[in-house]
């Protein structure tokens, strides 16, 4: 079973759907926009995430196509709005939106791929009680997201910022996603509220993981792999585990909330984060929430589609980038 193979195929098919469910219509600017970060790819993880949920539960994951774009756009809304609030300039390898429109332009943008993700979710031909249910938690997770998204910019002005807040604003600004496509998956294929309820956990204790690494990539991988600015985290002052960890050890970055530094201050940073233990430490805790979410799917019967998710789940923590 090649996994890059199963995910390419299920991304066709949200591809697909993304042409099929937001097309490019008037006014036509506006939807160019829209379509702008969808169309430039991505990795897919969030539907690929619930169109296995669904098969993992004996579903038929062509049938949850629609729900799988609605949390795809919900995803790239996100994104779009990141990139403003951050002043980050490059998404994916090219200018962010808001470059090539401007902070009005994106924010509209952003604002159609949101509601249109409702729009497309809520005429999904599927059994209303497990449809509604899916609605309220897509709503309540874009709630969290903003919640975590308010508390990572509110940390920035803090100096006391814990462990446990940190993780706190990760689960809602990244891993409610993860969580809310597994769940969906779920329940649009047919599982009980337990099993439904399990793929949560699952994608919870997963998205953390995945998020924690996030935060280490951002300070290892190169920019022409990266698609953005090597060290942005450290320049902007962010609380991520690794800074939090290594400010309570008392360790010294010079280049942590200066706004900008040269690749050589940057490399300096991250060998004294690797060797105070910082870096080491991220790692660590990553691993184990990736093993105590992994082991959520231990409800099921073991099938492909489980399989391919506890390798999903695995690259989470693997991946360059």
């Amino acid at each position: 079973m090649d996994l890059f193979a199963q995910i390419e195929k299920r991304s066709k098919l949200v591809d697909k759907g993304i042409e099929t469910y937001l097309p490019v219509t008037h006014p036509e600017e506006l939807y160019k926009a829209t379509r702008y970060l969808p169309d430039a790819g991505g990795k897919r993880l969030r539907p690929a995430v619930l169109m296995f949920a669904a098969e993992a539960v004996g579903g038929n994951s062509e049938s949850v196509i629609p729900a799988a774009v609605a949390v795809e756009l919900v995803h790239n809304f996100t994104l779009i709005h990141d990139d403003i609030m951050d002043s980050d300039d490059i998404r994916r390898g090219m200018p962010a939106l808001h470059v090539k429109w401007g902070d009005a332009g994106a924010i509209l943008a952003g604002d159609t791929l949101y509601s249109r993700a409702f729009e497309i979710l809520s005429e999904m031909d599927m059994d209303k009680e497990s449809l509604i249910k899916c609605v309220q938690l897509l709503s309540r997770t874009c709630t969290e997201i903003c919640e975590g998204q308010w508390l990572d910019i509110e940390f920035e002005d803090r100096d006391d910022v814990t462990e446990e807040e940190y993780l706190e604003m990760i689960k809602k600004k990244t891993s409610v996603l993860y969580g809310a496509a597994a769940k969906m998956g779920a329940l649009l294929g047919g599982a009980s509220d337990e099993v439904a309820d399990a793929f949560y956990d699952f994608g919870i204790l997963t998205g953390v993981s995945f998020q924690i690494h996030d935060d280490v990539l951002d300070l290892i991988t190169p920019e022409d792999v990266l698609g953005k600015v090597r060290g942005s985290d450290l320049m902007e002052g962010k609380k991520t585990l690794i800074a939090i960890h290594a400010l309570n050890d008392g360790v010294e970055l010079d280049v942590f909330g200066k706004g900008s530094a040269t690749k050589e201050q940057i490399e300096n940073a991250v060998s004294i984060l690797e060797e105070s233990g910082s870096l080491p430490y991220a790692r660590n805790l990553a691993e184990s929430y990736l093993k105590e979410g992994k082991a959520k799917l231990d409800i099921l019967d073991d099938s492909e589609a489980r399989q391919i998710l506890l390798e999903i789940a695995d690259y989470m923590l693997s991946r360059k980038y």
